[in-house]
Formats: structure tokens, C-alpha cells, sequence
């Protein structure tokens, strides 16, 4: 059987209903409940984990007895060459950092193996100047995956349309220097200042994408593991 990674707007309305009734006790007691405040939290996060929010992808969804994956190449449904192939560097690069799951090169020495396509790629404008020119971007990427018991030969978890969204800079006037996502690159302020605008734009939109294509690849193997 397989699960849906977006929870439906029914079920979110009775997920935030059910946490609103949990804090509202909150709001009529005074500072020194403190230890009443852990424990709502702390239902809330039970609450919460049994919806598919999870905090962490800890692999409690993969089999016990699983402990080596194959990545298949992932298919491109997209107009940009390559960007499959690259995004499985990224999926391959989490689950070694996760350690859950050793990474083998051949299907038959796998337990298990994880199939996708790379379905959407699309870069919008969001934010524009008095000229009505675009000053910032968005880059989404989406993709579909499936992972499969090899002994079984059974899906086990599958997912349609997991995405992952970053905004890109397009002028060095929009380039904030001091939020994470600019202080990963290697990049500073200055160097921005002496950029012209197609040289900021060329290596924000590069940038967006890599980003763009690691939190997708976070989302995907913590939905995979945790199994939603």
C-alpha cells in the first residue's frame, strides 16, 4: 500500500483544530505552570508525529531487517537535461549522511531500491522592481518515488509530487548577505557589490537550484524513512 506525502486541507483543518485545543488551556494559567506547558507540548508533538509531521527522519518507517538500498537512476520528465542525474547526488549524498542504509551500486545486493522522476522544474518571478522588472525568482522542483522490498518485491512507500522550493536574487539590490542561504555560498558581500546584474543572476539561479534540489532530496529520504 502506498502513502500520500501531502496531508489533505481536511485533515490539516483537524490537525490545527485538535493543536488549538491543546493550547487553548494554556492561555488562562499563569507563569508558574511551566511543567503543565511541557506536557501539552509534548501531546502536541505526539499529535503531531502521528500525522506525518516528524522532526526527524530517525528510518522508523524502513523495515527493521533492511540495511542496503540501490538508487536507480531517476527518470526527467523535465526540459532540463541533467537535472535528474543531479538530483541523485543529492539523494545519494542524505542517505549516507543518515547512515541508516549503506548505499550499493548493484540491485541484486540491495534490500531495498529507491525509483523516481524528476517531474517539475520551473524558475517564476516573485518580486519586482518600480520598472516592473523582476528582481527575484523562484525555483520549485517536484518529483515522484517509489521504494521497493527487493525479498518481497512489494512498494513499500511511495510518493507523488514532493517538491521543494528557493527563492534566487536576481539584481545584487535583493541579494540579503546575511541570511543562511547567501552565507552557504562562497560568496561575500563585496563580491556581489562588483557584480553586474547577469553575473548575480547567472550565480543565484545556480545556487537556488542546488538548494532547491538538497531539501528536496531532505524531504524525500525523511518521508521515505519515516513512511508518509
Amino acid at each position: 500500500m502506498t502513502k500520500q506525502t501531502q496531508t489533505s486541507p481536511i485533515r490539516r483543518n483537524r490537525i490545527g483544530a485538535t493543536v488549538r485545543g491543546m493550547l487553548a488551556p494554556l492561555k488562562t494559567l499563569g507563569t508558574g505552570c511551566a511543567r503543565v506547558s511541557h506536557i501539552a507540548f509534548a501531546a502536541i508533538a505526539i499529535v503531531a508525529s502521528g500525522c506525518g509531521y516528524h522532526f526527524a527522519a530517525s528510518g522508523s518507517g524502513l523495515p527493521v531487517q533492511a540495511k542496503t538500498i540501490y538508487v536507480q537512476r531517476f527518470g526527467n520528465k523535465t526540459r532540463q537535461t541533467g537535472i535528474n542525474d543531479e538530483f541523485m547526488r543529492f539523494v545519494e549524498d542524505e542517505i549516507a549522511n543518515r547512515k541508516r542504509l549503506e548505499l550499493v551500486g548493484d540491485p541484486a545486493q540491495a534490500d531495498l531500491v529507491l525509483t523516481g522522476d524528476i517531474i517539475y522544474d520551473n524558475s517564476v518571478p516573485i518580486s519586482f522592481n518600480s520598472a516592473s522588472e523582476p528582481t527575484i525568482y523562484t525555483e520549485t522542483i517536484s518529483a515522484n518515488a517509489s521504494l521497493t522490498d527487493v525479498h518481497d518485491h512489494k512498494v513499500i512507500w511511495a510518493t507523488r509530487g514532493v517538491s521543494s522550493s528557493q527563492s534566487a536574487p536576481v539584481v545584487g539590490q535583493s541579494v540579503i548577505t546575511t541570511s543562511p542561504y547567501f552565507v552557504q555560498q562562497n560568496l561575500r558581500s563585496r563580491d556581489i557589490a562588483s557584480m553586474q546584474d547577469i553575473q548575480v543572476a547567472q550565480t543565484q539561479e545556480a545556487s537556488s537550484k542546488q538548494q532547491a534540489m538538497q531539501t528536496l532530496a531532505q524531504n524525500l529520504y525523511s518521508s521515505m524513512s519515516e513512511g508518509f
